[in-house]
C-alpha cells in the first residue's frame, strides 16, 4: 500500500506530457484528419525557414515572415538547405494524389514543424492552419510579449471537398476602396476560401474602368449619398450632389487581382445585365429601349422596382435593350477589356431579376419577337443571354450567370449559379451544365442574423446554424456537376466595411466548413466552441465579427385570456437567458429563463441578455412588447 502510494505521488510530481485531444484544437475549416500526439513545439527566438527559394514561393514566404514579424518580433531566416530548421515547407517531387493541388500534410513534433504540398498553394493553406495552431496572439498587429509561442505536436492531413469555395462582394450598392477590398480578401484566405466574387455592377454604380466607355465611370460611378433604410429613400432635394461612390480603374484591377493571386484567390467579375442596369443607362441612354431614358440617373436608393407585383415590375426601365445592336457591340468592348484584365476563366454575366414590363410595350422588342420566334419574354431574355455567351466566348472565357438564365432557355456551354433555393442547379446539372451552389436558403450574408430589433433591417433572416447546414451538393445530383458552393454579400444595407466584416463573421467560418470540411465531419457544437476561440482571434486582429448567435430567437403567442407570452430559444448551447420586463436592465442576479413567459398586462418591454456562467455573451436586447404583439397579426 505504501509502495503504491508513493508510485502514486511520483507519478503526479512528474513532468509528464500528455497527448493533445481533438477536441483541443480550433481550426476552422475542420481539417480530413487530425492525429494529436503529447508535447508541443516552442518556437525559438530566430526562426529559420526550410523552403524552395522560386518564384511561385514569394507568396508563402512573405505570409510566413510578415505574420511571424509583426506580432512574435522574430526574426525569420528562409534557407534552401537547413535540416534543423524550425519550419520546413516542402514541395513533393512526385504528386500525391491524396491531397491533391490544394491539399497538404502539417507534421508538428517537438522537434520542428513540416509542411508538405504538391503545390504553392497547399503550403500557403498549411501555414494558415499552423498559424491557428498558435496561440491567438498570432493575428495580432503589433508585436506581443510574454506570450508563449508554441504549436501542439500533431499530424494533419488536409484537402477541399469542392475547388470552388467563393465570396462575394457587391461593391455597387456602396463603394469600398481598394484597400478594403484587399483586406477582405486577407480575411477569406485565411479561412482556405478561394473565389472571391466581385460584383462590380448595379443600379447603384458601375464601378470599373472601360477605356471604351468612359461615361460608365463619369457619370455611372456616382449618385447621391443618403443613409437609412436603403431601398426607402426620399426624392432627391434640388441640386442634391451625385459625388458619393467611385470606382477602379484598369491599374487597380490589376493590383488587386495580383494581390489576390498572391493569396492564392481567383476573382470572378460580374457586370449585371440585362437588368441591373440603369448605371450603365444613366451614363449611355442608347442602350436603353425606353424613351426619356436620358433622364435617368444613377439610384441612389430611391424605388425603383415594385417587388410586391409578380414580374416585379420596374418603375423606371432599368434594363438593356435585347433588341439593339448597339447593346452588343458595347457589350463586346465591354467584355473584351474585362477579359484582358481577369485571369479566370469565367466573366459572371447576371441575368436576375429582369424586370421586363418595359420590353413588353417596346415595338422594337415585338419586332425581334417576330423576327426570331421568340413567344415569351423569358425567351427575349435567352436570346439575350446567348449572345452573350457568344461573346464572352470569343473572349477566350466561359460564361456563367444566375438561375434566371434557364428561363426561357439556357445557352449550350452556360454555367449556372443557382440563388433561388437549389432548385435551379438541379435543374441545370440534369441538362449537364456546371454549376455553383449559391442559396439564399442557406448562403445570403446580407440576411439578417438575430431578431430584427437587433439588425439592419431586410425582408429575410439568416441564423449562423442555418447557414451551417449548407450543402452545395444536393440529392440525387451528379456532385461532378457541382464545382463548388459560395455566400453572398449584397450591400443595400452595408455602408462601410466595418458592417461587410460583421455580416461575413462568423457566417463566412461556417461555409468555410461547408465548402471544405469532409460533410461526416460536421457538428455544430463542436463548430461553435472553435467560432468562440476565432471571435477572440478577430479581436486580436481588430476584424469586426457578429455576436448574433448569442441572441435568442423570439416566439410569441396568445394565452386564452388574450395576455401574450414569449419563448425564448439560443442558438447555441450552454447560455443561460435573463430577462426583466421592469423597464431596467438585467444581468445574471434577475430572474433566469427556465420556460414560457407570460409578458405582464402593463409591460412596455422586455430586455433579455444571455450568459456564460458568469460572463455576459450576448448583446442586450430590448423588445418592445408592441412589436411582440405585431407579430401575432
Amino acid at each position: 500500500m505504501k509502495k503504491f502510494s508513493l508510485l502514486v505521488l511520483s507519478c503526479l510530481l512528474a513532468p509528464v506530457a500528455f497527448a493533445q485531444t481533438t477536441s483541443s484544437f480550433a481550426i476552422i475549416p475542420e481539417p480530413v484528419k487530425t492525429t494529436p500526439h503529447a508535447g508541443h513545439f516552442i518556437l525559438p527566438k530566430e526562426i529559420t525557414v526550410q523552403a524552395p527559394l522560386n518564384n511561385k514561393m514569394t507568396p508563402v514566404l512573405d505570409l510566413i515572415k510578415n505574420k511571424f514579424s509583426t506580432s512574435t518580433g522574430k526574426m525569420v531566416h528562409v534557407k534552401a538547405s537547413a535540416p534543423s530548421a524550425a519550419i520546413k515547407l516542402v514541395l513533393n517531387s512526385t504528386a500525391d494524389n491524396v491531397i491533391g493541388n490544394e491539399g497538404y500534410y502539417l507534421s508538428a513534433k517537438t522537434t520542428g514543424v513540416t509542411i508538405r504540398a504538391n503545390t504553392e498553394a497547399g503550403l500557403y493553406y498549411g501555414l494558415q492552419t499552423l498559424f491557428q495552431l498558435l496561440p491567438k496572439e498570432i493575428e495580432s498587429k503589433e508585436v506581443v510579449t510574454n506570450v508563449k509561442w508554441m504549436v501542439p505536436a500533431v499530424d494533419i492531413t488536409d484537402y477541399p471537398r469542392f475547388n470552388w469555395r467563393g465570396l462575394m462582394l457587391d461593391v455597387s450598392r456602396h463603394f469600398f476602396t481598394k484597400k478594403e477590398v484587399m483586406s477582405y480578401i486577407d480575411n477569406m484566405a485565411k479561412y482556405k476560401l478561394n473565389l472571391f466574387h466581385w460584383h462590380l455592377t448595379d443600379d447603384e454604380g458601375w464601378r470599373v474602368e472601360i477605356k471604351s466607355y468612359p461615361k460608365l465611370t463619369t457619370v455611372g460611378a456616382y449618385n447621391i449619398k443618403r443613409e437609412g433604410e436603403f431601398g426607402n429613400f426620399q426624392p432627391p432635394r434640388p441640386n442634391e450632389p451625385r459625388n458619393y461612390g467611385g470606382f477602379y480603374t484598369q491599374d487597380d484591377i490589376r493590383e488587386v487581382v495580383k494581390y489576390a493571386q498572391d493569396r492564392f484567390v481567383n476573382i470572378l467579375p460580374e457586370v449585371d445585365v440585362p437588368g441591373h442596369s440603369l448605371a450603365a443607362v444613366a451614363s449611355y441612354p442608347e442602350l436603353s429601349v425606353t424613351p426619356g431614358a436620358d433622364k435617368y440617373t444613377v439610384r441612389y436608393g430611391e424605388r425603383i422596382m415594385d417587388w410586391s407585383k409578380p414580374g416585379h415590375p420596374a418603375l423606371v426601365d432599368n434594363t438593356l435593350n435585347p433588341a439593339g445592336e448597339f447593346t452588343y457591340q458595347f457589350l463586346d468592348k465591354v467584355i473584351g477589356e474585362l477579359s484582358q484584365l481577369f485571369p479566370f476563366q469565367y466573366i459572371h454575366m447576371g441575368g436576375d431579376e429582369c424586370a421586363k414590363n418595359f420590353w413588353e410595350q417596346s415595338d422594337q422588342v415585338k419586332a425581334l419577337m417576330a423576327k426570331e420566334n421568340l413567344k415569351t419574354q423569358e425567351e427575349v431574355q435567352s436570346y439575350f443571354e446567348k449572345r452573350v455567351e457568344k461573346i464572352v466566348e470569343s473572349k477566350g472565357k466561359k460564361f456563367i450567370g444566375w438561375d434566371e438564365i434557364l428561363e426561357g432557355g439556357l445557352g449550350p456551354n452556360a454555367a449556372v449559379m443557382s440563388w433561388r433555393g437549389v432548385k435551379g442547379g438541379i435543374e441545370a446539372a440534369q441538362m449537364g451544365h456546371e454549376v455553383v451552389m449559391s442559396p439564399t436558403t442557406f448562403v445570403y450574408l446580407d440576411y439578417m442574423q438575430s431578431d430584427r430589433v437587433m439588425e439592419p433591417h431586410v425582408y429575410a433572416s439568416l441564423r449562423l446554424s442555418k447557414t451551417y447546414e449548407f450543402d452545395p451538393v444536393p440529392a440525387g445530383v451528379n456532385a461532378k456537376l457541382i464545382k463548388g458552393g459560395q455566400a453572398n454579400l449584397w450591400t443595400e444595407q452595408v455602408y462601410n466595411i466595418r458592417q461587410a466584416e460583421y455580416m461575413t463573421w462568423p457566417r463566412g467560418f461556417a461555409l468555410a466548413e461547408c465548402v471544405w470540411s469532409p460533410a461526416a465531419k460536421k457538428n455544430f457544437n463542436t463548430f461553435f466552441s472553435k467560432v468562440e476561440k476565432h471571435f477572440a482571434r478577430f479581436d486580436e486582429a481588430e476584424i469586426k465579427y457578429a455576436p448574433s448567435a448569442y441572441d435568442p430567437d423570439f416566439k410569441v403567442g396568445r394565452n386564452p385570456d388574450s395576455t401574450l407570452n414569449v419563448t425564448l430559444t439560443p442558438e447555441v448551447p450552454g447560455l443561460d437567458i435573463y430577462y426583466s420586463f421592469d423597464n431596467s436592465y438585467p444581468d445574471r442576479f434577475y430572474p433566469k429563463y427556465t420556460g414560457i413567459l407570460n409578458v405582464p398586462i402593463d409591460a412596455t418591454q422586455l430586455k433579455v441578455i444571455t450568459y456564460k456562467g458568469k460572463q455576459p455573451v450576448g448583446r442586450m436586447i430590448s423588445m418592445p412588447i408592441s412589436e411582440l404583439r405585431s407579430r401575432l397579426k
